[in-house]
């Protein structure tokens, strides 16, 4: 017996113990009691029968190396893990959105220079972008963005260089992250060290 139909036994026999309690029970008291005990369990027999859904995390990109040609693939594989397992499309839009908890990244390929979007996605507390979509004095997002490359995200340098190759290709901007700059799996031979951010303001 699974654990939701053994639940729906258990509220089944509470609503049965609420109609006793009413039938043949005088007193007032217990009588309101085995009424609200009928309602609880017919809510939770409600709650019960709706069909449950596990809640799965973001299904992860495989991050095939030797599938990578062009900078195009680059910017593929960083859209895929942009919606996906980078989870930026939780907080981020791309075009206006009053909803959207962090800036708006429509464009943001021709306003930013690589080394600037590595240093936003590595160190995201090293330049503070605030909210001007309101009358007043800017304020600061309500969401704080996280360091991408560490938990509970954790994308690699390959993963982050195609997710900067995909936002510079959204913006119309040619992309500036070369294949070459893929990291090998370990015990291939790697073709260049990984970008190494430049921290502003220093």
């Amino acid at each position: 017996m699974s654990e939701v139909v053994l639940l729906q036994v258990i509220g089944l026999c509470v609503v049965g113990l609420g109609v006793v309690i009413l039938l043949f029970i005088q007193a007032r008291f217990l009588r309101v009691v085995g009424f609200v005990i009928i309602v609880l369990g017919i809510f939770a027999l409600i709650a019960l029968g709706v069909p449950q859904m596990a809640s799965l995390p973001p299904a992860e990109e495989k991050f095939d190396v030797a599938s990578i040609k062009t900078a195009t693939d680059m910017a593929a594989i960083g859209q895929k893990i942009f919606f996906s397992k980078g989870q930026c499309a939780l907080c981020h839009s791309i075009g206006p959105s009053e909803s959207a908890r962090c800036p708006d990244l429509k464009g943001i390929g021709a306003k930013l220079t690589r080394e600037f979007i590595y240093e936003s996605l590595t160190q995201p507390q090293a330049y503070i972008y605030l909210d001007f979509r309101h009358e007043g004095p800017p304020k600061e997002y309500p969401a704080k963005m996280p360091q991408i490359n560490k938990n509970p995200i954790g994308l690699s340098n390959n993963e982050i260089l195609s997710v900067i190759a995909f936002l510079q290709q959204m913006s119309g901007e040619p992309i500036t992250v070369s294949p070459s700059e893929i990291t090998q799996p370990a015990g291939q031979p790697q073709k260049v060290a990984a970008l190494i951010p430049i921290v502003h303001g220093q």
